[in-house]
């Protein structure tokens, strides 16, 4: 889609997009200039009708090992309103991942450190191996998980957020899986076979009911039992099924044949 410094954006033909964090001689870690080009990739993401998903990974070694350091010395020579743009950055970008309209999958191998586990808890799935590791570091020096902690606190819950924020505690894939920052982990040498499957998974569902879908999950996640919530329900579906998309699904169901968007597509090189 477009040269970026520190990513790579690559369009799958069958309808897909990768975001490979690309820093592989600094373990991916995140700079001023990251952040920048995530934020103008997801845009870019966001503006593509075509693409159905969006997979966001690591390149080499590690997912991300966080901060990176010098990034950190620079930041910490910086007065308190400098500091707090750049922190209005960071906030930006984990907000527009975790708000983008299509579903996102991450998948992570080797280390997962501080902001790096924001990126992956604004992700709506998340799958890993058995053996990466998972840190939530700030504390270790003298620092807060600040800007991601809502996402953080709402992939993992209130409970197990405060022992690794608190502890700074690593932990593996296993334990990712049992509190729900992982949807679930295999063994490394099985990763790709597994992105795989997924992808295949992704792409038999209807793109549009995929949208809106999590839309809806959205605001029902966020909102007690109100008269208001019932009727954003009703609404969000008697939309679906009446669009083309929900037509398109109801016919082929009952004529038992695939639906238009499960078409083969021969696959083709990323491009």
């Amino acid at each position: 889609m477009s040269d970026f410094n520190t990513l790579e954006l690559q369009t799958d033909p069958r309808g897909f997009a990768t975001l490979w964090l690309s820093r592989e001689e600094k373990n991916n870690a995140f700079n001023a200039e990251m952040i920048r080009e995530l934020i103008l990739a997801l845009d870019k993401v966001s503006s593509d009708a075509s693409l159905r998903f969006l997979l966001v990974r690591g390149r080499g070694k590690h997912f991300s090992a966080g901060a990176d350091l010098a990034w950190m010395q620079q930041s910490a020579e910086l007065d308190y309103q400098t500091n707090v743009d750049d922190a209005r950055e960071l906030a930006e970008l984990m907000y527009n991942l975790a708000k983008l309209k299509i579903p996102t999958l991450a998948v992570v191998q080797g280390a997962a450190f501080g902001g790096a586990l924001g990126l992956i808890s604004c992700c709506d799935m998340a799958i890993g191996a058995d053996d990466a590791q998972f840190c939530l570091s700030e504390v270790r020096i003298g620092l807060a998980p600040a800007v991601i902690s809502p996402f953080v606190v709402q992939a993992i819950g209130e409970r197990a957020a405060r022992r690794y924020a608190l502890t700074a505690e690593r932990f593996g894939g296993q334990r990712a899986r049992e509190i729900g920052l992982l949807s679930e982990h295999y063994p490394a040498a099985e990763l790709e076979q597994r992105v795989e499957q997924w992808i295949d998974n992704l792409l038999l569902n209807s793109p549009a009911a995929m949208r809106v879908s999590k839309d809806l999950l959205r605001e029902v996640g966020n909102g007690a039992l109100t008269p208001a919530l019932r009727r954003y329900t009703e609404n969000a579906i008697a939309r679906i099924r009446v669009s083309p998309e929900g037509q398109e699904g109801l016919r082929a169901f009952l004529q038992k044949r695939p639906p238009s968007w499960q078409a083969a597509i021969t696959p083709k090189e990323p491009r």
